[in-house]
């Protein structure tokens, strides 16, 4: 992140870079001045250590303050801060530990403030707010890129390295991959730690702790990813599932003044914030990243008072009481007045010769600048014929040596956004094959290429490929409903006068109409593309979350009467 020399006597400020870095003005430091304190700091003095939680916000008044990752072993230096500058990354206003440490290099003196009053300047001053939360997001987005924070070490052969690393990359956290096939260091790491290959895959943590395959409830707890512990709750809304259709209901439901909890068995964001690039969603016009969409969101939900859980997995939901009864497979049971189900749905698998086995080590269902770091100078394929295939591939072609789009349709436009399009068909490192389909994987161990058929000449290719990227048709998350909703055909949730169809042909016939979004169960709504019609847009999706949630005091205020 920086390039400055830290070993100097005279310490440089680094640049600021895309806003990450701004410094304070006057008026700004005396707002923080009447919701903190001044504290004078000696040299080498550490201010906010790795893996420190519920850390104070720190603005540098006098000296300079060094952000090292890796403190105390390699200390990689990643910015030096001067008068005022502030500290912290988007883990400070969300309660995550810290994932580098800041010392104070020169004497000098500090303001701090802590993290509570900062969520409340947010609300008092939006332009200071806004601020520092787009520093704390483009911090974050340059952590991840350094690989600060967790080591991953482990085979990238085995299903459960895998499940790490999607679980790190989907929650946005900042990790180094250690390959203990291709990366000469790992064995040494390993002997560090006093772990054997055979117990890999492991987490290396800021402060030496060593976690053997970790669950992912166990790496949400190292980190302080927002879980509920509590066994019993009882709430006005929750909310399963945390893509744009459920922050959305999130956001208005705790805003309404809704006990709101969100639960998602991942991560929040959903398919959106694995997006490198939204360019046709309302009001930015020069695109955002899905995952700062997602970032943004989730402070907003929080500052109104919701809760987020992750991971959560929702397994059953039933009623019992008057209250939607939605549990958990940690063991928590939420009973609720009303729910919001946005579980969304996932991209399906290639049913090709092969492919399962090297599922785990070289197939991908997302594409971000993990993913794409990770298949730097290697040849790619891109499966699908979509928007998302389209940003993939553009992002992709900034990392791989080649990468080639296999499109099922005769035209990159039927189910591709035409400015998209317009960009891959003149970016020179993408090679476009329509009317075309995997047939075949190569490779004993890595994949080394696959085999694609024309399905309008029958003609077969082989094309390069160490890595395969799939964004092909969806289905639903709705296994676990378990006929508890009526669904389509297609495992879509019905609702409105669908549902009521529904739900009346099986012979529950509902006793009042149903409102739009309201599923056969009367309380309980769907919203975005887990809906039956739905129209799987992003845009779309937050109106339908924030739509549910009228619908809900609806619902409420019927019930009541």
């Amino acid at each position: 992140m920086s390039d400055v020399d830290v070993t100097t006597s005279e310490l440089t400020e680094t640049p600021d870079l895309y806003g990450a870095f701004p410094r304070l003005n006057d008026r700004h430091i005396q707002i923080l001045e009447s919701l903190g304190v001044r504290r004078t700091v000696g040299a080498e003095q550490v201010l906010v250590r790795e893996g420190e939680r519920n850390a104070n916000f720190i603005v540098v008044l006098d000296g300079f303050v060094e952000v090292v990752s890796d403190y105390g072993g390699e200390n990689r230096p990643v910015a030096i801060h001067g008068p005022g500058r502030f500290l912290g990354e988007l883990g400070l206003i969300r309660g995550e530990s810290s994932f580098v440490t800041n010392v104070m290099r020169t004497s000098g003196e500090v303001l701090e403030v802590p993290v509570q009053h900062l969520r409340q300047l947010v609300d008092r001053d939006p332009a200071l707010g806004e601020l520092i939360l787009r520093a704390f997001i483009v911090r974050r987005s340059m952590l991840i890129k350094l690989g600060a924070g967790l080591r991953i070490v482990g085979s990238r052969f085995t299903s459960e390295t895998r499940r790490i690393c999607e679980f790190a990359i989907r929650n946005r956290l900042p990790f180094t991959f250690v390959d203990l096939e291709g990366d000469e260091s790992a064995h040494q790491l390993l002997e560090t730690f006093g772990v054997t290959p055979d117990e890999t895959p492991v987490v290396v943590w800021t402060d030496g702790r060593v976690l053997r395959n970790p669950t992912n409830a166990d790496l949400a707890r190292l980190i302080g990813l927002p879980h509920i512990e509590s066994p019993q709750l009882v709430v006005d809304l929750v909310i399963v599932g945390a893509g744009p259709a459920g922050l959305a209901a999130a956001v208005y439901g705790a805003s309404e003044g809704l006990s709101t909890i969100v639960l998602d068995a991942i991560a929040t964001g959903g398919q959106a914030a694995t997006s490198s690039r939204i360019e046709n969603y309302l009001g930015f016009p020069a695109g955002i990243s899905g995952a700062e969409l997602a970032e943004r969101a989730i402070v907003q939900a929080e500052k109104f008072g919701a809760d987020l859980s992750v991971p959560s997995k929702v397994i059953s939901l039933e009623e019992s009481r008057g209250y939607h009864v939605v549990r958990t497979d940690g063991g928590t049971e939420l009973l609720a007045r009303a729910a919001v189900i946005a579980t969304g749905v996932h991209y399906r698998r290639l049913d090709v010769p092969g492919l399962m086995e090297l599922e785990a080590s070289c197939v991908f269902y997302a594409a971000t600048f993990v993913e794409a770091e990770m298949c730097r100078n290697d040849p790619v394929v891109v499966v699908g014929g979509g928007n998302s295939a389209g940003q993939a591939a553009m992002l992709l072609a900034d990392h791989a040596v080649q990468v080639t789009l296999v499109v099922r349709e005769g035209s990159l436009r039927e189910n591709m956004s035409a400015y998209l399009a317009d960009r891959i068909e003149r970016n020179p490192k993408i090679d476009v094959l329509l009317n075309s389909e995997i047939r075949e994987c190569i490779g004993d161990g890595p994949l080394e290429a696959v085999v694609v058929e024309n399905t309008a000449s029958r003609e077969r290719r082989t094309v390069p490929a160490r890595e395969i990227f799939v964004f092909i048709g969806a289905e639903p998350h709705t296994r676990w409903l378990d006929g508890q909703l009526a669904l389509d055909d297609r495992g879509y949730i019905c609702t409105g006068p669908a549902a009521a169809n529904a739900a009346s042909a099986n012979g529950h016939k509902p006793e009042e109409p149903l409102l739009f979004l309201e599923t056969s169960r009367p309380g309980i709504f769907a919203a975005g593309d887990v809906r039956s019609g739905s129209v799987k847009r992003i845009a779309s999706a937050v109106g339908e979350g924030a739509m549910a949630v009228r619908l809900v005091h609806d619902r409420l205020t019927t019930a009541a009467t």
